[in-house]
């Protein structure tokens, strides 16, 4: 069978990571500063990489024979990998609530946007992270999504409680040390 007729991926343009998805009924909670950075990647991608790559596809298709031309056949799997992000993130900006964690007023208790400080009630260390939406966690840089367990069990929790959620390694209890907004 000719590979023009084949799939190249199987999985559907529209399909998000299981990482990336939502739960059922929920908003697209964000940070302003989440927001930004998508705004800016769809910018860049609207305004630079994508011409630039329209730019090779249209010089390497004036190049005569398309089934053996590596650049027009790269070129045009790059504009296709390009356009399936700039409808996600797209469809991310349009359903995205912003949440300023600067603007709350319950200052004391765990909430969307808060930096909270957490120690592990056996005596471990302390750890602080940041609950952001799920389009800007990134771990490594202490900042977790609203849906990851831990962020769940403390949400609504205040300086001083103590709380105990499932880990991926098992049951742990945790206290609250620090809550802040910045």
């Amino acid at each position: 069978m000719s590979k023009a007729f084949t799939k190249e991926t199987d999985q559907d343009e529209d399909e998000l990571p299981s990482g990336l998805a939502l739960p059922a009924g929920s908003r697209n909670y964000m940070t302003r500063r989440g927001f930004l950075t998508l705004k800016s990647e769809l910018d860049t991608l609207l305004k630079v990489t994508r011409p630039e790559v329209v730019q090779v596809v249209s010089w390497a298709a004036g190049n005569g024979d398309r089934s053996e031309n590596g650049d027009y056949i790269y070129g045009k799997k790059r504009l296709r990998e390009i356009d399936r992000r700039i409808r996600f993130l797209i469809k991310r900006l349009e359903s995205a609530t912003v949440v300023d964690p600067a603007e709350q007023t319950n200052l004391d208790q765990v909430f969307f946007g808060a930096t909270v400080t957490i120690c592990d009630v056996e005596g471990g260390e302390e750890q602080t992270f940041q609950i952001v939406g799920v389009d800007e966690a990134n771990a490594s840089a202490g900042r977790v999504s609203w849906i990851a367990p831990i962020a769940r069990a403390i949400i609504k929790a205040r300086e001083g409680d103590s709380v105990r959620f499932a880990s991926p390694s098992g049951l742990r209890e945790i206290e609250i040390v620090e809550v802040r907004y910045e």
